[in-house]
């Protein structure tokens, strides 16, 4: 049986990146191709579809207004030019999606935003806020701060890594290729395209080349990579050419790219991942807790009787029972000295024994395995 392509329009949470080549032209900044971009993001917006922008070009835009040359460039001069670019680079999203009343943010990662669990779960929280309050999360790497030794290097990778850390059920890299081939279609008049990619195997590994913009880093390796990333966390992915002034809309409409498939949905990925890990304490809770979690709730401090080990925030920790029972497995939002402080307590107690407003679940229900 022939698989079945993902339809973007019935994407819930779609992850958009996009490539410098593509937003940044000789001339600088394309607006009428960014205008259309956001057409098409206020559109998925409209019919529910929460969509988050991973995009490059702070770099490509600083260096123009620094009149630094082109190609690569030591690293305090491309961390220059991305401050001064990443201004303009949010400005620009902020008034393309103003029109439409979509609201944007600008967030800003590196690699230590995911290595670390306690700022993977801040940023998680965060994006999931905003996505909550209707917002558009412009996202890149902050190149201002990031090293060699702690970057992605590639937004494909970033993108492939907010896409796990939000849940999003598809990815859709905007590139100056149109999808995967089985060989450099520029050098190999046999090379085929692939519409659908069901398991990266080493021979589709094989397949990737090296990038042929002289703006963008990534080439189809990292691709390939981000895929691996993304399939694994639920998310499909697909590689499509996007230079059209409908990049979204001609995707949906059928324009050519390659889809990869996922594993699994990105709940039960995750779910999977969290029930993997080896606890590193307890939290006893009642019955009313119990009851509460099997409704589908998150755990909140008053349903929590006993503490038990030596734990930090982000770390796994096992649901235990009143009668020793396990009842599942979460990343706890508070220490093990703040989470003895405050439990039995109400939510709105929290501030006023920890001295700062913490949040109101100790473990959320998406960060928990039952």
């Amino acid at each position: 049986m022939a698989a079945v392509t993902p339809a973007l329009r019935d994407a819930r949470r779609l992850v958009v990146k996009i490539g410098s080549a593509l937003l940044v032209g000789d001339d600088g900044l394309r607006a009428d191709w960014l205008r259309g971009l956001c057409d098409d993001v206020a559109e998925w917006r409209r019919r529910g579809t929460d969509v988050v922008l991973v995009s490059s070009g702070s770099i490509a835009l600083g260096r123009r207004v620094l009149d630094l040359p082109q190609g690569a460039l030591p690293l305090e001069q491309a961390q220059a030019a991305a401050a001064v670019g990443q201004i303009r680079l949010a400005r620009a999203y902020e008034e393309a999606l103003a029109p439409h009343g979509v609201k944007t943010a600008q967030v800003l990662l590196t690699l230590e935003d995911s290595a670390d669990r306690r700022r993977y779960l801040n940023s998680r929280a965060t994006m999931q806020t905003l996505l909550s309050l209707g917002a558009v999360p412009i996202v890149n790497e902050n190149d201002t701060v990031a090293t060699d030794e702690i970057r992605f290097g590639d937004n494909d990778r970033l993108a492939a890594q907010i896409a796990v850390t939000c849940g999003a059920d598809q990815l859709l890299l905007l590139s100056d290729v149109d999808g995967l081939y089985t060989a450099n279609p520029k050098t190999d008049p046999d090379a085929r395209h692939l519409p659908v990619i069901e398991a990266i195997t080493p021979e589709i590994e094989a397949m990737g080349g090296d990038p042929v913009s002289g703006l963008s880093k990534g080439g189809m390796k990292t691709k390939l990579m981000a895929a691996r990333t993304a399939v694994a966390g639920g998310c499909a992915m697909a590689i499509a050419e996007g230079s059209v002034m409908r990049p979204l809309s001609a995707v949906a409409n059928g324009a050519r790219a390659s889809w990869f498939l996922p594993e699994s949905d990105p709940q039960a990925a995750r779910k999977r991942w969290i029930g993997a890990m080896k606890p590193r304490g307890a939290l006893h809770v009642d019955q009313g807790a119990v009851a509460a979690l099997g409704r589908g709730k998150s755990l909140l401090p008053a349903g929590v009787t006993r503490i038990e080990g030596d734990f930090g925030r982000g770390e796994p920790v096992a649901i235990t029972g009143p009668a020793g029972q396990t009842i599942g497995l979460g990343l706890t939002r508070y220490t093990a000295t703040e989470a003895a402080m405050i439990a039995g307590h109400q939510s709105a107690e929290i501030e006023a024994i920890l001295g700062y407003a913490g949040r109101a679940a100790l473990i959320h229900r998406d960060d928990m395995a039952l």
